[in-house]
């Protein structure tokens, strides 16, 4: 067990139904997740894809620089010229009137005032004036759709291909640059532009200028009539009103409808006074007459005849009536009477009086308030018109005034050109062209073959259908590649030999096979490796050998499997069971007049078709025999008990079986086996044939041991550049050894 152990070169990938499962480790050291999909190829991949392709890139790259190089020099050169324009948005707009005070666009936002700008400047008006004097069109080669339609053409704006207008970042300043074969032109056509464009905002300020004078030129009359009507129906209204203003009219009103309602009130208070006097003495009562006012002179009568008729009194008591002193106060007590009567006429006529006037005056004071209440009310009735009339008349004045005002600061700025824009930088004539750039295409071209190449590769490669590496499967079809076989270039070099009889003939190879076979030996004893310890609990005593399809190398891959086997002393039987393309008979030089289908058409013992070589007495080989197509029916069902038996006299039992894909007794076969090895051709098996073959074991529970990549070359892939340092390694020391035993 530690002689085969020594001979292992790869590491276990076996996998048997009812083992426990280890998850495959790549040849990174990245374990591969199964079940989770396709894991991101390895940058070594891409990196040894790059080594595979590298003189294709490498000639690809110098092909297109150098065309690069070559179709650079024959352009003709092209010049750039620009002319740089200072575009002043806090310029007046105006020089006389309220615009003057503020910036012409201060209410624009920078970005869309320079990009405004920026479409005056490619608009038709700037451009056509300068195309037609230089000839642009000709020159620009437009003249043939000129020419095809003339009058669309001319009613078309025009566009110059050549024209760039740009603005360096977080600047005022608008680039005008144009392009031509000729240097001066370009400069020419630049300034020509630049000044086409302050020539073309002057234009338009001036325009619009004239043209607001004349629209306002034209309301002026209107407004003007409009403005004289309203003045003379306020002057109107003033003269019915027969007041200058009347506002101050009413004003007056009001302070005399006050007074007036101060003095109505006054002489009603006044009358109902006058009126109770009046009242009162009417009557004629002493008493009430003494109430009044007016009554101080009667209250004085009056006490002087009180006392008079108190003397009278008392005379009266002591003296008769012819008593002089009677007589006498007689006499001076009727002359008080008759005044204190008069006194009371007096004041009863005055008191009368007094009522009478109060009521006149009452009633004038009322009329009086009355017309002022009445004058009032139809003033205020019609101040209203009054006010709004001259509101009107104002309005209109004004109006007036102001569009009077505007036409002549109009005539006054349409005289002056607007200087918001102005030339900071006028173009020249360059002396380098700017195209081509034969430093930036060759750059280009580098990058871009560079790229363009390295991605064909990648794609090629990712497009390329076959089985070329080992990761490869695992990640595609859940099942491992157990060996990789090199290639060879003369596959004859490869059939083991004999030199006479069956039994008597030895294996003998050239120089030149041996020098091929050394790493192809190696391959084949890690191949067996891999086969015989792949499982530890079921050791393989069947081994069935097939491929998706013919052509794949699983004779011969067969062949030197059994032979390498039995090289360890091991009983090997070796069975041809391809019975449609035999090839083991070719490979070992035997006859083939005996074989399986003898055995399974019942014409002889299994043991009676056995061929034995001396040169390994280990290996027996069972031929294909004689073509049947009876026989190739039978081989499958009669294969199980064959084995069976067999296995009990050899250790290994390899059957060289048909392809899997279109042949019943393959899958049969694989059924009654212990394993089973499914060969591929590196770089020509379809991925799809040996996934269906590989799918169609599974469903029969087979025991598929894993692929053997045959015909490995190193631009395959990758993971096989230990190939050389085999062939090296066996080179030196079978170089050496032979040269010893030829000496």
């Amino acid at each position: 067990m530690s002689n085969q152990k020594s001979d292992l070169m790869l590491p276990d990938r076996g996998l048997q139904a009812g083992a426990e499962f280890r998850p495959p480790v790549s040849n990174s050291g990245m374990v591969l997740d199964l079940e989770q999909g396709e894991p991101t190829l390895p940058f070594s991949h891409y990196l040894w894809i790059l080594r595979r392709h590298a003189w294709a890139i490498v000639g690809f790259v110098v092909a297109v620089v150098t065309a690069t190089v070559i179709i650079s020099a024959r352009l003709t050169p092209i010049y750039e010229s620009t002319a740089t324009v200072y575009v002043d948005r806090q310029e007046a707009k105006n020089i006389v009137g309220r615009e003057s005070e503020s910036g012409a666009y201060s209410g624009m936002d920078a970005e869309q005032f320079l990009a405004t700008q920026i479409r005056m400047i490619q608009s038709d008006s700037v451009v056509r004036p300068v195309a037609r004097r230089y000839d642009l069109l000709a020159k620009e080669g437009q003249t043939e759709q000129v020419q095809s339609d003339s009058v669309r053409a001319t009613e078309a704006p025009i566009i110059l291909k050549r024209l760039k207008v740009s603005r360096p970042p977080n600047t005022y300043l608008v680039q005008i640059s144009y392009r031509s074969t000729d240097p001066q032109l370009a400069a020419d056509v630049a300034n020509g532009l630049a000044n086409s464009y302050i020539e073309h905002t002057y234009n338009i300020r001036a325009r619009s200028s004239v043209s607001l004078s004349r629209y306002m030129a034209k309301q002026t009359e209107d407004l003007r009539a409009k403005m004289e009507d309203s003045s003379a129906k306020l002057a109107q209204m003033e003269k019915e009103l027969n007041v200058v203003d009347p506002e101050e009219r009413t004003n007056m009103l009001s302070k005399r409808l006050i007074e007036l309602n101060s003095d109505y009130a006054k002489a009603q208070t006044e009358l109902v006074r006058a009126r109770a006097s009046f009242e009162s003495t009417k009557s004629g009562s002493l008493d009430a007459v003494m109430l009044s006012g007016q009554a101080d002179s009667l209250k004085r009568l009056v006490e002087r005849r009180n006392e008079i008729n108190e003397r009278f009194a008392e005379l009266k008591s002591h003296f008769g009536p012819n008593h002089p002193e009677f007589r006498k106060t007689s006499a001076q007590l009727k002359a008080i009477d008759e005044d204190v009567e008069r006194a009371r006429l007096r004041i009863v006529a005055q008191a009368e009086l007094e009522y009478s006037s109060a009521q006149s005056r009452e009633a004038m004071i009322k009329r009086n308030f009355e017309d002022a209440k009445a004058e009032g009310d139809r003033l205020n009735s019609r101040s209203f018109e009054y006010r709004r009339a001259k509101q009107e008349a104002d309005a209109d004045k004004k109006l007036y005034d102001e569009l009077v005002r505007k036409i002549r600061e109009s005539e006054i700025n349409a005289s002056f050109q607007n200087n918001i824009v102005r030339i900071s930088d006028p173009a020249r004539a360059a002396w380098k062209h700017v195209f081509p750039d034969m430093k930036l295409n060759i750059l280009l071209a580098l990058i871009l073959s560079a790229l363009l190449g390295i991605g064909a590769a990648v794609l090629a490669d990712t497009l390329d259908d076959t089985i070329r590496d080992p990761e490869q499967v695992t990640r595609s079809m859940n099942t491992h590649v157990i060996g990789s076989l090199p290639s060879v270039k003369d596959l004859t070099s490869l059939h083991i030999a004999t030199t006479g009889a069956v039994g008597t003939g030895l294996p003998v190879r050239s120089g030149g096979a041996d020098r091929q076979m050394s790493t192809y030996d190696e391959a084949i004893r890690t191949l067996r490796s891999s086969v015989l310890l792949t499982d530890f609990d079921r050791r393989i005593r069947t081994l069935l050998m097939s491929s998706a399809t013919a052509g794949e190398g699983k004779s011969t891959t067969a062949s030197h499997l059994a032979y390498t086997h039995a090289e360890q002393k091991k009983m090997t039987l070796l069975i041809d069971c391809d019975l449609r393309r035999p090839s083991q008979h070719k490979i070992f030089s035997v006859p083939s007049g005996i074989g399986l289908s003898n055995i399974v058409n019942g014409e002889l013992e299994w043991r009676d078709a056995i061929l034995k070589l001396e040169t390994n007495p280990y290996l027996h080989v069972i031929t294909a025999g004689p073509p049947s197509r009876r026989a190739a029916d039978l081989v499958g069902p009669r294969m199980p008990g064959l084995i069976e038996e067999m296995s009990k006299e050899y250790d290994l039992i390899i059957l060289d079986g048909p392809p899997l894909l279109g042949f019943a007794e393959s899958l049969q076969m694989a059924s009654a086996a212990d394993g089973v090895v499914v060969v591929t051709r590196a770089g020509e098996t379809s991925r799809k044939a040996v996934a269906a073959a590989i799918q169609t074991l599974g469903q029969l529970r087979a025991n598929v041991v894993g692929l053997v990549l045959n015909q490995v070359k190193k631009h395959h892939s990758d993971h096989y550049y230990y190939y050389g340092y085999y062939g090296k390694y066996y080179k030196r020391y079978y170089g050496t050894n032979d040269r010893a035993a030829t000496s």
